[in-house]
Protein backbone atom coordinates (compact mmCIF):
# COMPACT_ATOMS: atom_id res chain seq x y z
CA UNK A 1 0.00 0.00 0.00
CA UNK A 2 1.22 3.34 -0.92
CA UNK A 3 1.54 5.82 1.64
CA UNK A 4 -1.03 9.16 0.40
CA UNK A 5 0.98 11.85 2.68
CA UNK A 6 3.66 12.01 4.70
CA UNK A 7 3.92 13.47 8.45
CA UNK A 8 6.26 16.35 8.31
CA UNK A 9 6.23 17.00 12.04
CA UNK A 10 4.34 16.64 15.14
CA UNK A 11 3.78 19.82 17.73
CA UNK A 12 2.24 19.93 20.83
CA UNK A 13 1.92 22.63 23.49
CA UNK A 14 0.78 24.00 26.35
CA UNK A 15 -1.76 27.19 27.25
CA UNK A 16 0.05 30.24 27.51
CA UNK A 17 -1.22 33.65 28.35
CA UNK A 18 -2.67 35.23 24.82
CA UNK A 19 -4.52 38.28 23.46
CA UNK A 20 -7.54 39.83 25.24
CA UNK A 21 -6.74 38.30 28.49
CA UNK A 22 -7.43 34.73 27.06
CA UNK A 23 -5.01 31.82 27.30
CA UNK A 24 -4.13 29.50 24.14
CA UNK A 25 -1.84 26.55 23.33
CA UNK A 26 -1.34 27.79 19.67
CA UNK A 27 2.28 28.57 19.50
CA UNK A 28 3.03 24.48 19.38
CA UNK A 29 6.79 23.18 19.22
CA UNK A 30 7.78 20.55 17.75
CA UNK A 31 8.57 17.12 19.38
CA UNK A 32 11.27 15.06 19.03
CA UNK A 33 11.05 11.00 18.76
CA UNK A 34 7.77 9.36 19.34
CA UNK A 35 4.98 10.63 20.66
CA UNK A 36 2.01 8.71 22.28
CA UNK A 37 -1.48 8.87 20.89
CA UNK A 38 -4.49 9.25 23.49
CA UNK A 39 -7.80 8.65 23.38
CA UNK A 40 -8.30 12.35 23.07
CA UNK A 41 -5.18 14.19 22.44
CA UNK A 42 -1.27 13.51 22.06
CA UNK A 43 0.64 12.88 24.95
CA UNK A 44 2.24 16.58 25.93
CA UNK A 45 -0.46 18.70 24.29
CA UNK A 46 -3.36 20.46 26.14
CA UNK A 47 -6.33 22.97 24.92
CA UNK A 48 -6.77 26.63 26.54
CA UNK A 49 -10.57 26.94 25.89
CA UNK A 50 -12.17 23.61 26.31
CA UNK A 51 -15.37 25.01 25.22
CA UNK A 52 -14.35 25.13 21.55
CA UNK A 53 -11.17 22.89 21.01
CA UNK A 54 -9.88 19.70 22.47
CA UNK A 55 -12.48 16.67 23.11
CA UNK A 56 -12.88 13.60 20.69
CA UNK A 57 -13.67 14.99 17.68
CA UNK A 58 -10.99 17.58 17.93
CA UNK A 59 -8.70 15.48 19.41
CA UNK A 60 -5.73 15.98 16.76
CA UNK A 61 -5.36 19.22 14.41
CA UNK A 62 -3.74 18.66 11.45
CA UNK A 63 -2.49 21.22 8.45
CA UNK A 64 -0.59 20.97 5.31
CA UNK A 65 2.57 22.64 4.40
CA UNK A 66 1.19 23.63 0.96
CA UNK A 67 -1.12 25.94 2.50
CA UNK A 68 1.86 28.29 3.74
CA UNK A 69 3.42 28.46 0.55
CA UNK A 70 -0.67 30.14 -0.08
CA UNK A 71 -0.24 32.49 2.75
CA UNK A 72 3.32 33.58 1.99
CA UNK A 73 2.57 34.43 -1.24
CA UNK A 74 -0.05 37.04 -0.19
CA UNK A 75 2.04 38.17 2.89
CA UNK A 76 5.77 37.61 2.22
CA UNK A 77 7.31 39.61 5.38
CA UNK A 78 4.98 37.69 7.88
CA UNK A 79 7.19 35.26 9.49
CA UNK A 80 4.36 33.66 11.69
CA UNK A 81 3.38 31.67 8.30
CA UNK A 82 5.66 28.35 8.66
CA UNK A 83 5.38 25.36 10.33
CA UNK A 84 3.22 25.47 13.68
CA UNK A 85 1.63 29.08 12.53
CA UNK A 86 -1.87 27.62 12.57
CA UNK A 87 -1.48 25.82 16.01
CA UNK A 88 -1.14 22.56 14.72
CA UNK A 89 -0.56 19.14 15.58
CA UNK A 90 0.65 17.35 12.62
CA UNK A 91 1.83 19.48 10.02
CA UNK A 92 1.27 16.67 6.57
CA UNK A 93 2.52 17.01 3.24
CA UNK A 94 1.00 15.68 0.18
CA UNK A 95 -2.75 15.73 1.74
CA UNK A 96 -4.50 19.59 1.39
CA UNK A 97 -8.82 20.10 1.98
CA UNK A 98 -9.34 18.89 -1.26
CA UNK A 99 -8.32 15.64 -1.74
CA UNK A 100 -9.24 14.73 2.26
CA UNK A 101 -12.29 13.87 2.72
CA UNK A 102 -15.02 13.29 5.59
CA UNK A 103 -14.71 10.45 7.21
CA UNK A 104 -11.43 9.26 6.03
CA UNK A 105 -9.69 6.46 7.67
CA UNK A 106 -6.08 7.10 8.39
CA UNK A 107 -3.07 4.83 9.62
CA UNK A 108 -0.15 6.73 10.96
CA UNK A 109 2.33 4.59 12.99
CA UNK A 110 0.78 2.34 14.82
CA UNK A 111 -2.52 4.55 15.57
CA UNK A 112 -5.51 5.05 13.50
CA UNK A 113 -7.30 8.22 12.95
CA UNK A 114 -10.93 9.41 11.33
CA UNK A 115 -11.00 12.74 9.77
CA UNK A 116 -13.94 14.24 11.89
CA UNK A 117 -14.42 17.73 10.71
CA UNK A 118 -12.63 20.82 8.79
CA UNK A 119 -11.37 23.51 11.30
CA UNK A 120 -13.55 26.54 11.94
CA UNK A 121 -11.36 29.71 12.60
CA UNK A 122 -11.94 31.98 15.46
CA UNK A 123 -10.56 35.49 16.00
CA UNK A 124 -7.59 34.42 17.62
CA UNK A 125 -6.00 33.82 14.14
CA UNK A 126 -6.45 37.38 13.92
CA UNK A 127 -3.64 37.77 17.01
CA UNK A 128 -1.34 35.24 16.30
CA UNK A 129 -0.70 36.21 12.41
CA UNK A 130 -1.60 40.39 13.64
CA UNK A 131 -4.17 40.60 10.42
CA UNK A 132 -7.50 42.10 11.44
CA UNK A 133 -9.16 39.34 8.95
CA UNK A 134 -7.58 36.76 9.09
CA UNK A 135 -9.71 34.28 10.26
CA UNK A 136 -12.43 35.46 7.94
CA UNK A 137 -9.62 34.99 4.91
CA UNK A 138 -8.97 31.58 5.98
CA UNK A 139 -12.46 30.57 5.99
CA UNK A 140 -13.06 32.01 2.49
CA UNK A 141 -10.13 30.43 1.34
CA UNK A 142 -11.18 26.64 2.39
CA UNK A 143 -7.28 26.30 3.87
CA UNK A 144 -8.85 25.47 7.00
CA UNK A 145 -7.03 22.42 8.23
CA UNK A 146 -8.86 19.60 9.52
CA UNK A 147 -9.32 17.35 12.97
CA UNK A 148 -9.11 14.33 13.28
CA UNK A 149 -10.43 11.49 15.85
CA UNK A 150 -8.75 8.85 17.13
CA UNK A 151 -10.15 5.61 16.49
CA UNK A 152 -7.41 3.51 17.80
CA UNK A 153 -4.83 4.48 20.63
CA UNK A 154 -0.84 3.99 19.42
CA UNK A 155 2.66 6.18 18.73
CA UNK A 156 3.45 8.37 16.15
CA UNK A 157 6.85 9.72 15.00
CA UNK A 158 7.63 12.81 12.25
CA UNK A 159 8.37 11.08 8.71
CA UNK A 160 5.81 8.43 9.01
CA UNK A 161 3.83 7.57 6.19
CA UNK A 162 0.02 8.28 6.25
CA UNK A 163 -2.22 5.44 4.44
CA UNK A 164 -5.70 5.94 3.79
CA UNK A 165 -7.33 2.66 4.69
CA UNK A 166 -11.15 3.88 3.89
CA UNK A 167 -12.95 6.39 2.57
CA UNK A 168 -16.35 5.80 3.10
CA UNK A 169 -17.72 8.96 1.59
CA UNK A 170 -15.90 10.03 -1.49
CA UNK A 171 -18.21 12.84 -2.40
CA UNK A 172 -17.27 14.75 0.54
CA UNK A 173 -13.63 16.74 0.05
CA UNK A 174 -13.46 18.73 2.85
CA UNK A 175 -14.13 21.88 0.27
CA UNK A 176 -17.27 20.53 -0.15
CA UNK A 177 -18.37 20.57 3.58
CA UNK A 178 -16.31 23.96 4.34
CA UNK A 179 -17.78 25.67 1.77
CA UNK A 180 -21.69 24.73 2.47
CA UNK A 181 -20.75 26.36 5.61
CA UNK A 182 -18.79 29.86 4.16
CA UNK A 183 -21.35 30.26 1.46
CA UNK A 184 -24.56 30.32 4.46
CA UNK A 185 -26.31 27.88 1.90
CA UNK A 186 -29.36 26.68 3.14
CA UNK A 187 -30.18 24.65 0.78
CA UNK A 188 -32.00 21.49 2.29
CA UNK A 189 -30.82 18.87 0.33
CA UNK A 190 -27.29 19.62 0.33
CA UNK A 191 -27.82 20.28 4.63
CA UNK A 192 -29.40 16.79 4.64
CA UNK A 193 -27.20 15.06 3.04
CA UNK A 194 -24.52 16.77 4.98
CA UNK A 195 -26.46 15.19 8.34
CA UNK A 196 -25.95 11.64 7.06
CA UNK A 197 -21.76 11.90 7.24
CA UNK A 198 -20.36 11.10 11.17
CA UNK A 199 -20.07 14.93 11.93
CA UNK A 200 -19.26 16.40 15.10
CA UNK A 201 -22.50 17.17 17.40
CA UNK A 202 -21.53 21.08 17.00
CA UNK A 203 -22.26 20.54 13.51
CA UNK A 204 -25.03 18.76 12.99
CA UNK A 205 -26.44 21.44 15.50
CA UNK A 206 -25.19 23.73 12.87
CA UNK A 207 -27.38 22.56 9.85
CA UNK A 208 -30.44 21.27 12.29
CA UNK A 209 -30.45 24.88 13.07
CA UNK A 210 -30.11 26.20 9.18
CA UNK A 211 -33.11 23.41 8.36
CA UNK A 212 -34.92 25.04 11.13
CA UNK A 213 -34.80 28.83 10.89
CA UNK A 214 -33.58 28.66 7.10
CA UNK A 215 -30.77 31.43 8.18
CA UNK A 216 -27.66 31.03 8.63
CA UNK A 217 -25.86 31.39 12.35
CA UNK A 218 -24.17 34.88 13.01
CA UNK A 219 -19.72 34.58 12.57
CA UNK A 220 -19.12 37.69 13.83
CA UNK A 221 -18.20 36.82 17.46
CA UNK A 222 -16.19 33.65 16.49
CA UNK A 223 -14.20 35.64 13.27
CA UNK A 224 -13.64 39.16 15.49
CA UNK A 225 -14.12 38.26 19.01
CA UNK A 226 -17.06 41.01 19.09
Amino acid sequence: MNPTAILRQIRIGQPQPFARGQVSAIDRQPAHGTVEVLADTLAGDSVGDTRFHGGADKAVHCYTLANYDYWRALYSDNLRFQAGGFGENLCIDGADETNVCMGDIWQIGTARFQVSQGRQPCWKLNERFGIADMALQVQQSLRCGWYLRVLETGRIQAGDPIFLLERPFPDWPLTRILQLIDSRNCDEHAMREALRLPLPSSWQRLFEQRLLTGACEDWQRRLFGQ
